[in-house]
């Protein structure tokens, strides 16, 4: 248990690092130059990157979730005890956060940076949002992306699925993600990711954050939900024993 808590930590932490970076040089550093798309299109692929390393190489470890609203659907799914989902939460909230006081101690070097106008890849709607959204719309984005994202990941991890490929289609699937929730709420789909940002970042960011928190998780319960009624528990099992029948 304790190598697990730690890979979701260190997951977590590492997927906050360098995708949120990514963000921020894009974003707020304005690396990306006059192409706005540029700068989605780099961040999308961040992040869908750096999940798809941390899932070959920590998926045999914890299962990779480096996200509490993975782990929830993979709870109500019954693929993990609660004890284990808890302590699962408790990794990842803290790797966010320290993820976010790396990045931000990183960026505190450079003259330019200012944490009220570059911020930290916080996510947000309204006058935080590129098209603006109200709240409503936002909780609906957050909602419906990480119902998506976390289905796609308990179907690329089921037991009829194909093991070699599931860290790549689990990756771009958060990439997709992030192709159409960066203009919208920034892209959250992770409350980890965005609780670490906002704390720091505070204002607009941090008392925005609930919705970044709730929406997600709410997202991976209507995931489990979706999963168990396409994927029913007897199939795997009935596939098994035809197989094991054969011989």
């Amino acid at each position: 248990m304790v190598r697990k808590l730690a890979a979701e930590l260190l997951g977590t932490g590492m997927l906050v690092y360098f995708a949120v970076g990514v963000a921020t040089l894009s974003f707020g550093f304005g690396t990306a130059g006059d192409s706005y798309a540029a700068g989605v299109v780099a961040t999308a692929l961040a992040f869908g990157l750096v999940l798809l390393a941390l899932a070959y190489v920590l998926g045999p470890v914890s299962g990779c979730h480096v996200n509490p609203a993975v782990t929830v659907g993979a709870l109500v799914a019954g693929r993990i005890p609660l004890v284990e989902a808890v302590g699962y939460w408790l990794a990842q909230f803290t790797g966010g956060i320290l993820g976010a006081l790396l990045l931000w101690g990183t960026f505190a070097g450079s003259p330019g940076y200012n944490r009220s106008t570059i911020g930290l890849g916080a996510d947000g709607w309204g006058a935080a949002s590129t098209i603006h959204i109200n709240g409503g719309g936002a909780f609906l984005t957050e909602v419906v992306l990480t119902t998506l994202f976390v289905f796609i990941a308990l179907g690329a991890t089921s037991k009829t699925s194909n093991d070699t490929v599931a860290g790549l289609t689990i990756g771009l699937a958060l990439s997709v993600c992030h192709l159409i929730g960066i203009p919208i709420t920034g892209t959250s789909v992770n409350p980890a990711r965005s609780l670490g940002p906002a704390l720091i970042v505070g204002g607009t960011a941090l008392s925005q954050v609930w919705l970044f928190i709730i929406a997600p998780l709410m997202g991976g319960i209507l995931a489990a939900g979706l999963y168990m009624l396409i994927f029913p528990k007897s199939e795997p099992v009935q596939r098994e024993t035809l197989v094991s029948g054969a011989g």
